[in-house]
């Protein structure tokens, strides 16, 4: 699955949805000035930036595997601890932090429920541990619409709903196998608007994640038979598209 792509690609792809997601997922979880706090998965920084806001670069710490990611996390938040590694190995000592969250990651771990479990370590005890996820099994993902026309050409095509904490309740599921305490679960949902059919569509072409993946398997004139049928099924311009994700919160024992 490709993230080594540059960052402004995936600004592109998916941070029309992530920037909304993150102003109300750090109200949700409440975070605030003189707390420390970790960003698992960061990404570009879209996450990061509002705990910067809210409790300055020495109190914010970040990492993604993504080479390209990090370098524009750090380029664009001095100041912040932004380091390269993988959730399941963070690089930070036991009882450091206030929050430890994971915007729109725990589904591309390698092993969630030991990404959970180092989140839990690296936070204090009580402290919060929070990860949400796109509902990409009830049509109400970013990308949901993209699927089902794949699928509606060509049934195998992949999707995502089989990720990680993309069904209800799984996130706390896999909370509850982590060892985190205090589990509780709820969703949140944005709305991105765009002006253009090709506003939305030119995203996909860009070889970001699993649909990046998946485009790229395809001979041209099957990539023009979905874009077709995405003309077909996505409303007539200018229209609004809604995205759901989960989101679990719990502390750390």
């Amino acid at each position: 699955m490709s993230f080594e792509v540059p960052s402004d690609a995936y600004g592109r792809f998916m941070g029309r949805y992530s920037e909304p997601l993150a102003d109300r997922y750090v109200e949700l979880v409440g975070v605030r000035q003189g707390q420390h706090v970790l960003d698992v998965g960061c990404g570009p920084g879209v996450l990061t930036a509002r705990l910067v806001d809210r409790c300055g670069a020495d109190g914010v710490a970040a990492v993604d595997p993504s080479t390209p990611f990090v370098e524009a996390a750090r380029a664009r938040l001095p100041g912040a601890d932004v380091r390269q590694a993988t959730a399941e190995e963070l690089p930070f000592a036991d009882d450091t932090y206030d929050l430890c969250l994971a915007q729109l990651v725990v589904h591309f771990m390698a092993d969630p429920v030991a990404g959970l479990r180092e989140m839990g370590r690296v936070a204090r005890p009580g402290g919060l541990v929070s990860a949400s996820v796109w509902d990409h099994t009830n049509g109400t993902g970013p990308l949901s619409p993209f699927w089902s026309a794949a699928q509606d050409l060509d049934p195998s095509a992949p999707g995502e709903g089989h990720l990680a904490g993309s069904r209800e309740g799984h996130l706390a599921e896999l909370a509850g196998e982590a060892g985190l305490d205090e589990i509780t679960s709820t969703s949140l949902t944005v709305r991105v608007p765009f002006t253009s059919f090709e506003e939305w569509w030119a995203p996909y072409l860009l070889g970001v994640g699993t649909t990046g993946d998946y485009m790229a398997t395809l001979d041209e004139e099957h990539r023009r038979a979905i874009e077709q049928r995405c003309r077909e099924t996505v409303p007539q311009a200018p229209f609004e598209q809604d995205a759901t994700a989960w989101v679990v919160m719990a502390r750390a024992y």
